[in-house]
């Protein structure tokens, strides 16, 4: 109830009070302190993913913007040497309005990538639109087979028939590669494990699919027991290490993520920016209140 009713305060606050606890896991505002901080990331052997905030958009003339924003930024981000790629939502191209316009949006921007022999990653999101992006996603990669990736979420029950399901996109010349994490929205038990045991277990057994069938993993966790069972499934398999990635968070856990660079595992932070922080922080907050317990503590212990 504590964690809920400080969710629901939160949209309410000045920005300038809740910026000082935000920043630490937002690059910033701007496409410069989006590549200042994957810069300083490379510096220290991670990679990084970009991603422009905002989702879940009102109206078509946001989703044009928001696209016209993107192919800025790759073209921008091409310019310099950072090494990494680029997050998407289709929600922030109008997925749940126009779905051709979205198709169309993204393609666009997975386009503009591929000219650099770049990577988009699709993100997932709430369970009414994964029908629908695993669809784009598809539409997609038979356009641009070395140039796309989707992330899957181990919390829905679904997850591992989607994943059966996609390896006929695999092939010789191309990569199926898949962002695997747990999965943050509130969704109904009826579709989605709920149980903390329960949903590691899944992953794991989703992870473990993936390495049998030679699929390129993202494995996009801060939990430490995951990641000791993923280090023990690379293990068994002989996975070799560029056949895989770990993926986390900015600003989160850092000296986990630091340990696993420096055992010589390729691992790739998400770096999120731009204008709509305030919006992405206390949307996230009130899907799931119980984030709230891990902000609080991160303001007494930071990382």
């Amino acid at each position: 109830m504590i964690n809920k009713l400080i969710s629901n305060i939160l949209p309410y606050m000045p920005q300038k009070l809740v910026w000082p606890f935000s920043k630490s896991y937002i690059a910033g505002e701007t496409t410069q302190s989006a590549i200042d901080a994957s810069l300083a990331l490379n510096r220290k052997n991670s990679l990084v993913t970009l991603d422009i905030l905002g989702e879940f958009i009102e109206n078509m003339d946001q989703a044009k913007e928001n696209r016209d924003q993107y192919i800025a930024l790759i073209k921008t981000v091409e310019e310099t040497e950072v090494t990494g790629n680029y997050s998407i939502k289709p929600t922030m191209f109008g997925l749940l309005l126009e779905k051709e316009t979205c198709f169309a949006y993204m393609r666009d921007i997975v386009a503009t990538a591929a000219g650099y022999d770049n990577f988009v990653r699709i993100d997932m999101e709430n369970s009414p639109t994964v029908d629908d992006t695993i669809d784009i996603f598809r539409r997609i990669k038979a356009e641009y087979p070395r140039n796309v990736g989707l992330v899957l979420q181990a919390y829905l029950k679904r997850t591992r028939s989607d994943i059966e399901a996609l390896l006929d996109l695999k092939s010789d010349e191309a990569d199926l590669n898949l962002r695997l994490c747990k999965g943050i929205y509130v969704e109904s038990p009826a579709i989605a494990y709920k149980d903390y045991h329960e949903i590691n277990a899944h992953y794991l057994e989703d992870l473990e699919f993936m390495f049998q069938n030679r699929i390129y993993p993202g494995i996009a966790t801060h939990d430490k027991p995951l990641i000791q069972g993923a280090l023990d499934l690379i293990q068994t398999y002989e996975v070799p290490k560029d056949r895989y990635e770990f993926q986390m968070l900015y600003g989160v856990t850092p000296k986990q993520r630091q340990e696993l660079v420096d055992a010589g595992h390729r691992l790739r932070v998400y770096v999120p920016f731009g204008k709509h922080w305030f919006g992405y922080s206390t949307r996230r907050l009130k899907e799931n209140p119980a984030m709230v317990k891990h902000i609080v503590k991160a303001l007494f212990a930071k990382g």
